[in-house]
């Protein structure tokens, strides 16, 4: 039996390992940490220096045991997890629970898994780095105290089962604040000029008026001007100009680029590079340096020069902006540039090879440009059209990747390609002149990616928790991701043409949304709460500091359990404090008017069961009082600036709207959002389909287009045992056998299964495991 055992955190990193190092070597995994705080408050002993204490978790002793079996005979043990703190965390964990000692304990680290890279570990090993064991320790211990400080004083104060925590409030903290920048916005409206000339022989030229025009009072003085004006160019110049390249990829960097090119979320990114680095084709995924090794430029440079010649070659060496970034890792790279595809999995493949062309692109030559500017004066006025065209002249590193740009910051007078021929001093007939009111936009919502970027900019959070956060600031329903419909909106379009001025009222949709993260009322009443009650842990610039002294903890310059007593102790009395605040001063209600058909009060406010409103007072004392009705908020309504028009509007649900099939259907809102009522079954409208003025028609279309699509999804029924069916889900057909789903195996025709294939099927099929616990 080999004597050298190579522990790593996955499996599948683990048989990539194996391959390069041979029979000498048992590589096996650790599935991860092998221990954690338990879930209870003596965790911490706060008394004596936040010595924590750890044990072992339930789902890793089995592992635990196993590898014990493994290291006991063991020559040497090499730990191998990742070269980050959470990495060397790992490997001082494994270190405790197998009893290892520091004769025949190595501690190897890479930033790829490559036979050379492998080998290289194996020669440099070193000892544990308790530093950065600290870092990941205080991290940890910092944020149990925060957590369990502070949810049970939200559940007191606000609701049962809420969560606070150091980034994860400050997060939630950026969104709540974009919303409000956003409902506080008021559009202010302006006049854009673009005017078409005719070149003649089919060719136009469009330019656009210098300046914007403030109102209308404005827009129709200068068209008057412009009936029969001269219209000639004045100047023509050419400009070069260049683009050059952006940097490897770093975690962030990745998140939002991934995110916009290929639609992917924050969390599948992290998933799909994790796959990538552990079959060994890209270099480690969490990191926030654009550094790259000699070997990488060298591997890009021979790609370059081999497929698209040395005149696009430009060797490119960056160095990192990130504070606290650690420039021993490298960018996210391929680890063989010759290798241009990822993986057979399409997913994995995309995202492989939008790294490989960022990489590639760092150090190829910068396009260069040429742009063209035509300023065209007008002999009634002393303002000017530009025309502005833009042509590449040499391609450079576009030819392998394109550059991302915000179609909101782009300007409408640019054209993207070469302007036609013009002359200085040529005389241009006017089609036509175009003044078209637009409105200034508020504040974007954040995307998951934009979040991350604002994240990083502003020093909260480092590369491996990013995701992490994003995902729990959802899973706690404080935000939401989602895509809204945009509402209509009039505008002014006022023409010249054929010295005839001519104005129309047209209509637009403004403010789709996709994607976008939107906060809940949980979110605005919690987080206003910790503004108000916990500042240090929502603060922004505190948060920043925190991570800069977690950084600080990793070089060893600062000690651990000092820097948590510091931030602990003047927390804590914040907490104590917070126990003397009444419930009923927590700003989750108000009392928005009153209604004109009862003279009674409407209130909103946040209950157990989510937000609402209520007509009518509460009083539990007095039986003879007439109770108050309520009704659920949309979920696109926030308590603090809901209206009483649109709170009494909610009240008009649920309606019955008429008979189908001689039963009443009744709609409604519910959890998931507006439905169809009838004979106790449920069908949901579509997001085009107002609950309030939906008709008898289109409720019936909507009850046969579901019945339609239930009817097709039976593949075969059994009489003889009407609890088995094969079904068409939404991965494909799987076998319903009473409550289990059972998937079909490949070469088995869904159609020609039998009753006794199905029930064998079932018996055979592992049990899923339950969401929850039993506590």
């Amino acid at each position: 039996m080999p004597k050298n055992i190579v522990i790593v955190e996955s499996p599948a990193k683990a048989k990539t390992i194996e391959k390069f190092l041979g029979k000498d070597y048992i590589v096996a995994s650790s599935y991860g940490h092998v221990r954690d705080l338990p879930k209870s408050n003596n965790a911490i002993d706060i008394e004596n220096g936040y010595v924590p204490t750890y044990e072992i978790s339930p789902d890793k002793k089995a592992v635990i045991k196993s590898l014990k079996e493994l290291v006991k005979d063991s020559e040497y043990v090499y730990l191998a997890s990742d070269d980050d703190r959470e990495g060397e965390a790992i490997s001082w964990h494994l270190m405790e629970v197998l009893n290892l000692n520091d004769k025949n304990t190595r501690r190897i680290v890479f930033h790829e898994i490559t036979k050379k890279a492998i080998e290289n570990a194996m020669q440099n090993p070193r000892g544990i780095d308790l530093n950065l064991v600290n870092a990941q320790q205080a991290r940890r211990i910092l944020d149990r105290l925060v957590g369990f400080e502070l949810s049970p004083i939200l559940w007191r104060k606000i609701k049962t089962g809420l969560s606070a925590g150091r980034v994860q409030s400050v997060a939630v903290r950026l969104v709540v604040e974009r919303e409000r920048e956003i409902a506080g916005f008021n559009p202010r409206a302006s006049f854009r000029i673009t005017v078409i000339f005719d070149l003649g022989e089919g060719k136009q030229l469009v330019a656009e008026l210098t300046e914007k025009l403030s109102t209308e009072d404005e827009v129709y003085p200068f068209l008057e001007d412009c009936k029969g004006a001269e219209f000639k160019i004045s100047s023509l110049q050419k400009k070069p100009a260049k683009k050059t390249p952006s940097p490897p990829f770093t975690t962030s960097t990745l998140q939002q680029e991934a995110s916009i090119k290929l639609g992917f979320s924050v969390s599948q990114t992290m998933t799909i590079a994790q796959k990538l680095y552990e079959s060994g084709k890209i270099s480690y995924m969490r990191t926030d340096s654009v550094n790259l090794s000699q070997e990488a430029i060298q591997g890009a440079s021979s790609t370059i020069s081999r497929n698209f010649g040395s005149n696009y070659l430009k060797i490119r060496h960056y160095k990192t902006k990130t504070a606290g970034a650690q420039e021993a890792h490298e960018a996210i790279r391929p680890t063989n540039f010759d290798d241009s595809k990822g993986s057979n999995d399409h997913q994995e493949n995309k995202l492989y090879e939008l790294i490989w062309k960022r990489v590639i692109a760092s150090q190829m030559a910068d396009a260069e440009l040429e742009r063209t500017t035509a300023t065209i004066g007008i002999s009634t006025s002393n303002r000017n059209l530009i025309a502005s065209g833009e042509v590449v002249k040499f391609d450079g590193f576009l030819k392998v990747y394109s550059e991302y740009f915000d179609e909101e910051d782009s300007s409408d007078s640019i054209q993207k390609g070469m302007l036609p021929p013009l002359n200085e001093g040529q005389l241009l007939s006017l089609v036509e002149m175009k003044s078209r009111e637009i409105f200034s936009r508020p504040p974007a919502r954040y995307t998951e990616a934009s979040l991350v970027k604002k994240l990083e900019e502003m020093g909260i959070g480092r590369p491996s928790t990013y995701a992490p956060t994003i995902s729990t600031i959802q899973k706690r329903e404080y935000v939401q991701k989602e895509s809204r419909e945009g509402k209509e909106r009039h505008y002014k379009l006022i023409k010249l043409k054929d010295n005839e001025i001519t104005s129309q009222v047209l209509t637009e949709v403004t403010g789709t949304e996709k994607k976008k993260m939107f906060p809940t009322n949980i979110a605005m009443v919690v987080n206003d709460f910790l503004v108000e009650n916990f500042p240090n842990v929502t603060n922004y610039s505190f948060t920043a500091e925190i991570e800069k002294e977690l950084d600080d903890i990793a070089q060893g310059k600062i000690k651990w359990n000092e820097m948590i007593d510091n931030f602990y102790q003047e927390f804590h009395s914040k907490v104590e404090i917070t126990h003397n605040i009444d419930r009923s001063s927590v700003g989750s209600a108000r009392e928005l008017g009153t209604d004109p058909a009862s003279g009674k009060s409407v209130y909103t406010k946040l209950g157990k069961f989510g937000p609402y409103v209520q007509i009518g007072e509460s009083n539990n004392d007095d039986e003879q009082l007439e109770k108050p009705r309520y009704a659920s908020l949309r979920k696109d309504q926030l308590i603090e600036s809901i209206t009483l028009e649109d709170a009494l509007e909610l009240f008009k649900l649920p309606r019955d709207i008429g008979e189908f099939e001689g039963m009443m259907m009744t709609v409604a809102i519910g959890k998931y959002g507006p439905y169809i009522k009838r004979d106790n079954k449920f069908y949901s409208l579509e997001k085009t389909d107002d609950p309030i003025t939906v008709t008898v028609e289109r409720a019936i279309e909507i009850i046969e287009a579901k019945r339609k699509a239930d009817s097709e999804k039976f593949i075969k029924v059994f009489e003889e045992n009407p609890e088995v069916m094969v079904l068409k889900g939404r991965w494909g057909p799987y076998i319903k056998a009473g409550n289990k789903n059972v998937k079909i195996p490949k070469g088995k025709v869904p159609e020609e299964l039998t009753l006794e294939e199905c029930l064998e099927l079932a018996a055979n099929a592992p049990e899923k495991k339950g969401r929850f616990r039993r506590k």
